[in-house]
């Protein structure tokens, strides 16, 4: 059921492998908690993530990158909860973890990128997400009229209408899909990997904290 936004706790979620994690992470997380008025944004490293084929680091690894990454913002957190988990890990599980934690009390707002969220039909028991919490879309400056970008999964679309004034979508629950548009850092851990393949410097794309922590384990260098 829909929270009283007038009297809950707001909280992001920020799912992801962050593999490693880096300053578009957390430059996107920052400027979402400030636009939705987040009272925090809880970052959940994938212990195995259902749709990545390659070799994934190690979870501990990444979950103490993020976590040195977000020392000194109150406002955010870093959760085990993915990685405590055997097997795959499924957002919707995920979801309903912390609406159980939360006990119903905070309404929680999915932060996923838009291309993510054009293959959440893939997901496993995808339209529960659409009556458990928010979605905030992360979108690319410039891109323009998305109520016509058919964004949607085509079997879920009866159960969303198109709110013009806020651009967003309503679910017939009440919780909706929203469009932020994020400053675009064009960094991805795919590229860091790679230089950190080929010995280039990381310098600037991660924090200094999780390049030390790179450095100091030798990851990635024969990725």
């Amino acid at each position: 059921m829909k929270k009283d936004t007038e009297t809950s706790e707001k909280i992001g979620l920020f799912g992801g492998t962050f593999n490693p994690v880096h300053l578009g992470h957390l430059r996107s997380a920052e400027e979402i908690r400030e636009k939705f008025n987040l009272s925090k944004v809880i970052f959940i490293p994938a212990h195995i993530p259902p749709h990545k084929k390659t070799r994934i680091t190690p979870a501990d690894h990444r979950f103490e990158m993020v976590k040195l990454s977000i020392l000194g913002n109150p406002f955010f957190e870093v959760s085990e909860i993915e990685l405590k988990r055997q097997g795959s890990s499924y957002s919707f599980e995920t979801i309903d973890y912390f609406n159980n934690l939360f006990e119903n009390k905070a309404e929680l707002f999915f932060i996923i990128g838009l291309d993510a969220f054009r293959e959440i039909h893939t997901w496993k028991r995808y339209p529960h997400f659409f009556s458990a919490c928010n979605f905030i879309i992360m979108s690319r400056p410039g891109l323009s009229d998305i109520a016509s970008e058919k964004i949607i999964p085509h079997d879920a679309v009866k159960d969303f209408t198109f709110n013009d004034a806020n651009q967003c979508y309503v679910h017939r629950s009440g919780y909706c899909v929203y469009f932020c548009k994020i400053t675009l850092l064009e960094i991805s851990s795919t590229v860091i990997r790679r230089r950190l393949k080929e010995g280039k410097s990381i310098k600037y794309l991660v924090p200094d904290s999780a390049e030390q922590y790179v450095r100091e384990h030798k990851l990635y260098e024969d990725k």
